[in-house]
């Protein structure tokens, strides 16, 4: 049985100032080189809030989160970059996931508490959830059905604040076909109420087996608030209901890309930074100036090692 904790720095009111919550995963990114191996912490929820915090979004990050010495490192690594943490702890103790890189490129294998990331929605983490004014999320289990649910339920659908990247990676779906259809099965009901959802092309080839504007126009007609497609090198685009997709390439930047592991979800924290700014709204925001701010993040992400989120005005 899995319980809960407060928040990193004792607080109990959660998100009674505004703070934007991120759900998502909480990790040691294990990294293996030809010159050894590092621990970093890492996960893509987490990653999302540090950014978030980074860009000036006070944030709150629920995850699962092992009692232990890795358990301590994310701890204090959220103290240290101003992100809330109310945490589902995990008995399996804290997730790892093991890395190895192929041209800049990662690819991971995941160990079962990683895998094992839903959280107990406990009364703590229903009281931040309920005075968040965006819910970011951000590579969660939504092949379980239960969790799926769940989310739907503490979140609710009106007004509308759900913000979601689905962040699949095959080592959380080590069930086949099977699994994968579940995910995503329960992705689509989540995207139905979501104000913004983000994918990318390699998430559709995983996810679908079909191409990204065709995930994009399904997901927009199952009532999605707009799709936010990240294309790797080739940058983004934004598509809302009724109109022409916005696409803008990644920046220029000075020097070479280092590391593309954080790029996605840098992008993913600028716009929702932008999306909160323009009253969760997605018609008001302004698209081009949001999608241009976040391929310049992007871009400045993609030049220093690790996935730190960077950007031109820090």
């Amino acid at each position: 049985m899995t319980t809960t904790e407060g928040s990193i720095d004792g607080r109990s009111d959660g998100g009674a100032d505004g703070r934007v919550v991120v759900i998502g995963d909480a990790l040691i990114d294990e990294l293996r080189t030809d010159e050894g191996s590092s621990d970093h912490v890492g996960g893509a929820g987490l990653n999302v809030a540090v950014g978030l915090s980074r860009l000036g979004v006070p944030t709150t990050l629920l995850a699962s989160v092992g009692d232990d010495a890795d358990g301590r490192s994310i701890r204090d690594f959220l103290d240290e970059h101003g992100v809330e943490l109310v945490a589902t702890v995990n008995p399996l103790g804290t997730g790892r996931a093991v890395s190895l890189r192929v041209d800049g490129e990662p690819s991971y294998v995941f160990t079962d508490a990683a895998v094992d990331r839903g959280l107990d929605f406990s009364p703590e983490q229903f009281d931040v959830l309920a005075a968040a004014p965006l819910v970011a999320v951000s590579s969660y289990p939504f092949d379980d059905a239960a969790l799926t649910d769940r989310l739907l339920a503490v979140v609710g659908d009106e007004p509308r604040r759900l913000v979601v990247d689905p962040n699949p990676r095959p080592g959380f779906l080590p069930g086949g076909d099977a699994q994968v259809t579940a995910f995503r099965a329960g992705f689509a009901r989540v995207a139905a109420a979501c104000l913004l959802v983000k994918i990318g092309d390699d998430d559709a080839a995983l996810v679908t087996g079909r191409s990204l504007e065709e995930w994009q126009d399904a997901l927009l007609a199952a009532g999605a608030g707009g799709v936010l497609a990240t294309r790797g090198s080739d940058g983004a685009g934004l598509l809302l209901s009724g109109r022409d997709e916005l696409r803008r390439g990644i920046s220029a930047a000075e020097g070479d890309v280092v590391d593309t592991m954080g790029a996605g979800d840098a992008t993913f924290a600028s716009i929702v930074s932008s999306l909160l700014a323009d009253r969760r709204d997605p018609g008001s925001v302004d698209w081009a100036d949001a999608l241009g701010r976040a391929m310049d993040v992007a871009a400045a992400t993609v030049r220093s090692p690790g996935a730190l989120l960077r950007s031109p005005t820090l």
